[in-house]
């Protein structure tokens, strides 16, 4: 299995460039399905171990809303975008103006509009990757989920075995004025996958 410890900085900033036009990406496409205009934050984009996703949203037992996407193509792995519950509800009614008469729970309607919105930020950031490294990359239909986030990560690893040890995580920001709504990206490519990004932009992994 690929080491992928210790990315280069250079290995990096190209993933934070695909974050940066994926999310430009993102925010004209909200825009237009919302018919308002939707601003995002520069992502912070960092790589990290599997294990440590859980701790990047609270802890295993942490309530939250995911919308999990399996990655296939060339370079297949998982896709989770992950809010807190109350994050969601703050960008159902402002971003979507769709108000909720439940804190606890999400109706259909909600749950549409999220899936909505998941689908977009993955396309987009999925369409920047492929684009930077040639390879077919695409999202599965969204499946969604309010649960604890240890639970939902054994999820993606029972419906689709072993995922790889590390992550992308792309730290998402919703801005409308002065309202800021936050939420984050993991890709976790298959053993492998990664290896293949990289080479295919000419770049080297630390074992080759």
């Amino acid at each position: 299995m690929e080491n992928l410890g210790n990315l280069e900085d250079f290995k990096l900033d190209v993933l934070k460039e695909v974050g940066n036009i994926g999310s430009g990406n993102a925010a004209t496409a909200l825009s237009r399905l919302l018919n308002k205009p939707i601003d995002m934050g520069v992502p912070k984009v960092q790589m990290l171990p599997f294990e440590e996703i859980a701790d990047k949203v609270g802890g295993n037992e942490q309530l939250v809303v995911a919308i999990f996407f399996r990655v296939e193509g060339e370079a297949p792995g998982n896709l989770f975008f992950i809010l807190q519950p109350q994050a969601a509800k703050s960008l159902l009614s402002r971003l979507a103006n769709i108000p909720s008469d439940d804190e606890d729970s999400f109706n259909e309607m909600e749950h549409s509009a999220l899936s909505e919105i998941g689908n977009i930020l993955a396309g987009s950031y999925l369409s920047s990757l492929a684009d930077f490294t040639r390879l077919s990359m695409y999202p599965t239909v969204p499946a969604l989920a309010l649960d604890m986030a240890g639970a939902i990560l054994s999820y993606g690893l029972l419906q689709f075995g072993q995922m790889g040890d590390a992550a992308l995580l792309i730290d998402t920001s919703f801005l409308e004025g002065q309202n800021q709504i936050e939420g984050q990206f993991f890709l976790i490519p298959d053993p492998e996958s990664f290896g293949k990004i990289f080479r295919s932009l000419g770049v080297p992994m630390n074992d080759d």
